[in-house]
């Protein structure tokens, strides 16, 4: 699961991309971007194993792209954002160090998307006209001017100005584009990149709404923080009275807006925590662990880590009756424990 940072040149995004991940930014990927996995935190690991005590504990992960610098003129920016066409969400990093509305960017980086996505839409188009310009077989041809009409509509919409992601555009619209990714359909936050000393960073992270949430932090100061021992670091906290910027929680809630979850698997070898997006069934589930798991689905054993942590032990869970049989259509929640069974 990928989620792109973008930024114009001097946001200070690669600064926020090391904090994130805790590799350094690499000056000779500035014009390519580089990627980093950043561990999703998780304290229902931690309990589970006090629980299991396995040999091996794995957390879940994301893959955080830090894109080049965005251009303010526009001008190669939809080159810039063509690697971000993966990513399931797109965090616009604000730098706020000298500016009283670093939110105006917002505007800008939606025009950015928009353009990028219309020189897209209209390169379909062009080879979709050449296609029908062709004796082709009617079916075909049907097919064709139905991808035709629903792109027009979607062109002509990019062209007033309106992200797809406001667009009300129907699922059949919607299967259309989806192999393009287009990127004004993916859901965004911002990150507003304050100086070390802002003593207001409610004035950006008040405009937050569910359609368009916005953090603030101290890029810079936290991770000159995180590059301290704990003990110089609590040192120099207590006595400046800064720091305290929730990384976890701002990985947490970025993986909340991209749409995915975590579930678990546990057992005397392995904790392990796993992504899926909210909604996904157990077939999927096991498909995400090992394709053999979802070839030979039988069943999915599902308890949660909630039941677990007040019963102590998976044996007090089982004779409770508090483990579930279920098919390989269930739609698995944040807090469950899978086990697969599976014939090979």
């Amino acid at each position: 699961m990928k989620i792109g940072l973008v930024g114009y040149q001097g946001s200070g995004k690669s600064t926020l991309f090391e904090w994130l991940t805790g590799v350094a930014s690499d000056p000779a990927q500035a014009h390519v971007g580089q990627s980093a996995m950043a561990e999703i935190p998780d304290e229902r690991i931690g309990r589970l194993v006090e629980i299991y005590q396995p040999k091996k504990i794995t957390r879940a992960a994301i893959e955080i792209i830090d894109t080049p610098g965005l251009a303010r003129d526009h001008q190669g920016n939809a080159a810039r954002l063509a690697t971000l066409r993966e990513a399931e969400c797109l965090v616009l990093v604000a730098g706020a160090f000298d500016r009283t509305d670093a939110m105006a960017d917002v505007v800008s980086f939606d025009e950015d998307l928009i353009l990028a996505d219309m020189e897209i839409v209209a390169g379909r188009l062009e080879r979709v006209a050449q296609s029908l310009a062709k004796p082709i077989p009617r079916p075909e041809r049907e097919k064709i001017q139905h991808e035709q009409a629903t792109l027009q509509i979607v062109l002509a919409a990019l062209e007033s100005g309106n992200p797809l992601r406001e667009s009300h555009m129907t699922d059949e619209q919607r299967a259309v584009t989806r192999a393009f990714r287009l990127l004004s359909e993916k859901p965004r936050m911002v990150i507003v990149n304050t100086a070390d000393d802002e003593s207001r960073p409610e004035r950006f992270t008040d405009r937050s709404t569910d359609a368009l949430p916005v953090a603030a932090v101290p890029a810079g100061l936290e991770l000159e923080l995180a590059r301290m021992s704990p003990e110089d670091r609590a040192e120099f906290e207590a006595e400046m009275g800064v720091g305290g910027s929730d990384r976890d929680g701002l990985v947490r809630r970025m993986l909340a807006i991209s749409g995915y979850m975590t579930f678990f698997t546990a057992g005397e070898k392995e904790v392990r925590s796993w992504l899926v997006p909210k909604g996904a069934t157990a077939l999927d589930a096991a498909d995400g662990i090992h394709s053999d798991l979802a070839r030979g689905f039988i069943r999915a054993e599902v308890m949660t880590v909630s039941d677990l942590v007040l019963l102590g032990s998976e044996r007090e869970v089982k004779a409770q009756h508090l483990v579930r049989q279920e098919p390989k259509g269930y739609v698995v929640n944040d807090d469950d424990v899978l086990l697969i069974r599976f014939s090979v």
